[in-house]
Formats: C-alpha cells, structure tokens, sequence
C-alpha cells in the first residue's frame, strides 16, 4: 500500500483514506475506474482479497457459478440462490456488496443474518476486502463501526440480525438476507410484512436471498414459488460437483464423516427437515402444498368448501395470545378414508376468550363439525366458553376409564366426562404414532403450507416429539389430537350418519324423560292417527284384516 499522510488517514489507519482527501487520477486510473463500476466481475477478480485458511491474504479467484451469480444479481432486482455449503456464495455476495456502495452514491446496504454475530462477520469481511483497494479507487471514511460503515459518497452499510425490526423505518436501496432458512419461520414472516413496503417503494431496490435449505420454511416458499414463476426472484441453483475437488471420493468421505442425512441437506440441498422428524424425509418431500381457495387477515386458510352430509373434524390447540405461541385449529373431512384437511386457522394475536368466537364460526359453516379442545393449562377456558357460553352442541367429551386411562365418549354431561381433552404422555404417544400412519400411508391428506412446515421441524425429543428450536408446532399438535381421536371405538360411530342420527334420537329420548318427570299426558286420541297437509287429523282402525281411515 501507498504510505499516507496521517491527516490522509482515517484514526490512524494507514490502509483507509479520510473523508476530504483529494486524489489526483491519472488517465489509466480514470479508465480502470470507469471499467470497474461497470463490471462488477472484473472489478471483483482484479481487486478483491480474501483470507484463505491456508495461504493467508489472496487474490479472490471467482469459480465459474460465482461470476454467474454476480452477472444475475446484477442484473435483476430479486434474486434467490440455493448453494451447498463451503461454495463461497457469502463472499461472492459481499463482494458485490461491496462494489454496489463504492459505485454509486446515496445507496443504503442492509447486510442481514440468521444471527448479528454472522451479521457482523460479514461486514467485518467487507471491511478487510476495502482496506486493500488501492488507495485511488477508495471513498473517504465518515464513519467505520462493528455495525455500520458510511462512505463520503453517502453510500452507507448496515449489518443486523434478521428481525421485523432490522430495517423498519429506513430506506434501503439494497437488502442481502444470508441464510435465511436459518430464521425462525415467524421472525421471517414478521420481517417480510415489515419490510414490503420498503422493498416495493423504489424502482430500482434489490433484494438477494442466500441460502443453504433447511426444511421447509418461507426459503423454501419463496424458491418453490420463483421455480414456478410466482414471484419475482430469479431463482440460482448450484450443485456440489460444481465446486472444483469435489467428486464422488469426495462425497463418500464427507458422508463418512457426517452421516447421509447432513449430506442430504448441506450439500445436495434437499428441503428435509431433521432426521429426527416424526414423519420420515421420504413422505415429506412427497408432500405437496396448494394455494387455498380463501383466506384472510385473521389466519384462517379455506382449501375445500363444507359439502353437504360430510362429516367434519376440528382439533383445536390454545396459547396463551402473548405474540408467541399461536391459536390454532384444523378442519378435517373424515366422511371417508383417505382422510383431508379442508382448513386451517392460526392466530397469536387474538385473546384466549375471542378464541372461541372463530372456532364456533368455521365449525358451524362445515355441517356442525365435531369439535375437540386441548384442555391442558388455558385451554379448559376456552373449552367452557364453548359449552356454557356459547352453547355448542357439537363438543367431543372424555372421561377417565381405569386403566384405559382417558378415552372418547358420547359425552351428554354423565359419567364423570368432561368437555375436551388432556394431551397427557400417553395420549401424545398414541396420536404421534397413529399420526406418523395417517400420513404415511396416505389415509391423511395435508396440503396446506404451513401444516407441511411444522412437520419438518416436528423432532424426537425428551422420549417424545415437538418443535425444534425456533419453531412451532401448534398446527401439528392439532393433528395429533385427531389421530388420538380416531383410534376410539366412539370414533366410528360420529363418521356413521345413521348411527349418528339413532345417537341423537337416544340422547332426545333421554331429554324428554328428564323433562317429563310426570308422565306421558292422554289427549285421547288413538295412536294410529296422522295429520294431513291441511292439518286435519285422520284415525286408522283393522276391520278383517282391512285398513279403513276415517276423519276426525
């Protein structure tokens, strides 16, 4: 580097110019300069340097997939890329980074990761690569911190953790979401509604999307969508084999090393969740989504509209509406095998108490569905408002048979039932195994988005099954409850419409009795009457083996 005068410096540090510094270009330097901001990749092969764990500060020697993924940033507004592991592709991006803030004026960078460490890192790498430019093709420094840079071009960077707070408020011209697999799913839902309207003001603004799969999660929503052309992102795939070294030696003895499923996700790039998932890999990448029918601003999702004589199922999952964990519940057709999920609802806004409003609302809409309620800790609320308050005939019971332990029941407020269920170990036991069937054996049909996701990340855990780390799995546990449920023998009997009908009779019968404590009245008429349509009442009496009919 050109030694410096150190009020040419920047506190000090002799690799960075300070705002205000006149330089005097030379006419090879005005051209180098001119060619550079006009072709990222040159300007990155010539001038960027890295740290290489082996041979220390280097040239950047771009791989073929990486000017490629230059040329398409460049290029386009939207873009996201699928890349293996160990490929390069965060310091292909910072690099370009790098050359957007030094080329143009007034431009805002967000650098946003899974973690504000990464976040950092990165930035700290853009850094470095900046204090080795030649001294000529240098902005002045304004500001130079852990989080941020400011340029004297006005060009500024900012490194955050990804969060719907991350850029809220700010204009940027340019936002570069590393892993984002890696963020929570509501955190990146959050963001995404946050920043929209930033993204969508400008003409020009990019977005660039970069990512190993994890799952499937709003990265795999946002692929599968520009793969099929729903969205505007162009979509960037590289495949291991196109790092240079990497062959089929190479695979066996990283597999060797880390097992088939890592391999699966980290390298070949498959949308599985954990190997640990209560539904195997296989069937979850047969999974298919589709968009509903309708669906609105409260969370519920409409895929099949109510049919008339369907018997329908609803599982209900109650949070405690703090932002966190979510209201749920699932509309399930089971009038016939394979079974299908016809609608979902998820909601962390609304109170414990509103709850029961929609649930009523979507039930009555399919045929007086069936309704069961997870009465575990605020649930019960939930479950009483249903009963007591709103009157909902249609409300699955449980009671505790001896060694059964908690089983299906008719309910009608006798036997010690009570209105819901508890999802104790063994009840959780049972409906993850029936559930794992269901699905497996396509006699549960699931083609909702989110559903899809929870799966993914629904893990072993503790001798038992949930969410991994960052997740949820409310949707699911909703279907868990359903599987419990049809393991009953009472099951069997609410999908039977006749026996249903003969069930409603037995329970009216039942209510008059109660309600009758005196006695049938005589009105003196005979019991072979009938009442015709202008309301005139008719008697039939047997007379050698004649049936006569007489009016009354």
């Amino acid at each position: 580097m050109t030694s410096r005068k150190n009020s040419e410096k920047y506190l000090g540090n002799s690799n960075l110019k300070a705002a205000g510094v006149h330089v005097d270009f030379t006419e090879e330097q005005v051209k180098e300069y001119l060619k550079c901001s006009k072709d990222p990749v040159y300007f990155i092969k010539k001038y960027i340097k890295i740290v290489s764990l082996d041979e220390g500060l280097v040239p950047f020697e771009m791989w073929d997939f990486q000017e490629d993924m230059i040329d398409k940033v460049h290029n386009n507004r939207f873009v996201i890329a699928k890349f293996p592991r160990q490929t390069g592709k965060s310091t292909t991006m910072i690099s370009y980074l790098l050359h957007y803030v030094l080329f143009n004026q007034d431009v805002n960078v967000a650098i946003l990761a899974n973690k504000l460490a990464t976040a950092r890192e990165l930035l700290y790498r853009l850094k470095l690569a900046y204090e080795y430019l030649p001294n000529w093709m240098q902005q002045g420094i304004v500001e130079w911190n852990k989080g941020s840079i400011e340029l004297e071009n006005g060009s500024k960077i900012l490194a955050s953790a990804t969060s719907s707070s991350a850029v809220r408020g700010g204009s940027f011209n340019m936002i570069f979401l590393d892993e984002f697999a890696y963020v929570p799913e509501g955190v990146a839902e959050e963001f995404f509604s946050s920043v929209y309207p930033t993204i969508s003001s400008g003409q020009t603004t990019k977005v660039l999307i970069v990512s190993t799969p994890k799952g499937m999660n709003m990265f795999y929503r946002f692929w599968t969508d520009a793969l099929e052309g729903r969205n505007e992102y162009v979509p960037i795939e590289v495949h291991w084999s196109q790092v240079p070294g990497r062959d089929a030696e190479w695979k066996k003895q990283t597999i060797a090393n880390t097992s088939e499923e890592q391999f699966a996700g980290e390298f070949d790039c498959d949308f599985i969740g954990s190997s640990a998932t209560l539904i195997s890999s296989y069937k979850l990448k047969c999974l298919a989504q589709r968009t509903p029918m309708y669906k609105n601003d409260e969370g519920l999702k409409i895929y099949n509209e109510p049919e008339k004589d369907h018997v329908y199922f609803i599982g209900v999952d109650v949070s405690r509406g703090q932002g966190k964990d979510f209201h749920a519940f699932t509309v399930i057709d089971v009038t016939e095998v394979p079974y299908k999920l016809v609608a979902t609802y998820k909601n962390n806004q609304i109170s414990p108490m509103v709850f029961p409003t929609p649930i009523v609302a979507v039930a009555k809409q399919y045929n007086n569905a069936y309704v069961m309620v997870e009465i575990n800790d605020i649930g019960g609320q939930v479950a009483d408002i249903l009963h007591a308050d709103m009157e909902y005939d249609n409300l699955m019971s449980t009671t505790i048979r001896g060694r059964k332990g908690q089983c299906l029941d008719g309910g009608f407020g006798r036997g010690g039932s009570q209105v819901g269920m508890r999802t104790t170990s063994a009840v959780k036991k049972l409906g993850c195994s029936n559930l794992k069937s269901l699905i497996e054996e396509d006699k549960l049909l699931i083609e909702d988005f989110d559903t899809i996701t929870e799966l993914t990340t629904f893990i072993a855990k503790r001798q038992s099954f949930e969410a991994d780390a960052g997740h949820h799995d409310d949707l699911v546990m909703t279907l868990v409850l359903f599987a419990w449920v049809t393991t009953q023998p009472y099951f069997k009997e609410l999908r039977d419409v006749d026996i249903r009908k003969s069930l409603y009779e037995d329970q009216l019968g039942q209510l008059e009795q109660d309600m009758t404590p005196f006695g049938i009245i005589d009105d003196g008429k005979d019991e072979g009457f009938e009442v015709d349509s202008e309301g005139q009442a008719w008697f039939s009496a047997d007379d050698d083996n004649e049936s006569n009919y007489g009016f009354i």
